[in-house]
């Protein structure tokens, strides 16, 4: 069983690799340039959703024998509490069912939210205010902000579990 993943950001191909292992120990997971359709750094629920569909699909056409196409896009999402941090997940399979899941979010401080309301994508924002190379293929802004407790991989790996369970659970999702 092979799982495409439409990143080859090595914590989200790890991510799904994971979460599909904990359920299919002979899974597998490829990841695959694919293209968001999307702004480099989404600003909306909406944005992260269709990034994460666009990449799901295109991964599947990519590679072949695989089972499941994954998109993981992460994005922020401004509210009157500030901006937020998350991803959604999206999961198709050849049938074109889709499963979705959302990680959950958290608030990022002023300073990198100012940043990024100014045009500057979250990876490049968390490297400047807190002085880091390349963090979102590393911990991300969530392990740095945690202080290492949550890497950017534990919080992407429940929404990959999210995605996945109208696959574990096909009669309860397709009836």
């Amino acid at each position: 069983m092979i799982f495409a993943v439409g990143s080859e950001n090595p914590v989200k191909v790890n991510c799904v690799a994971e979460a599909a292992r904990a359920f299919w120990p002979q899974a597998g997971a490829i990841g695959v340039s694919t293209d968001s359709g999307v702004s480099a750094q989404p600003m909306t629920d909406h944005e992260m959703l269709t990034g994460a569909l666009n990449r799901a699909r295109q991964a599947l056409k990519k590679v072949d024998g695989s089972s499941y196409g994954v998109g993981v896009e992460g994005g922020v999402h401004d509210d009157e509490d500030g901006l937020w941090a998350y991803a959604w997940v999206a999961v198709i399979d050849r049938e074109g069912r889709t499963g979705k899941g959302q990680s959950g979010r958290f608030l990022l401080p002023e300073s990198v939210a100012r940043l990024v309301r100014n045009g500057m994508e979250l990876g490049d924002a968390d490297d400047q205010i807190f002085g880091r190379n390349n963090s979102k293929q590393k911990e991300g802004a969530i392990g740095i902000l945690s202080d290492g407790l949550i890497k950017r991989l534990d919080l992407y790996k429940p929404a990959v579990t999210f995605a996945l369970l109208r696959f574990l659970h096909p009669e309860f999702y397709d009836a």
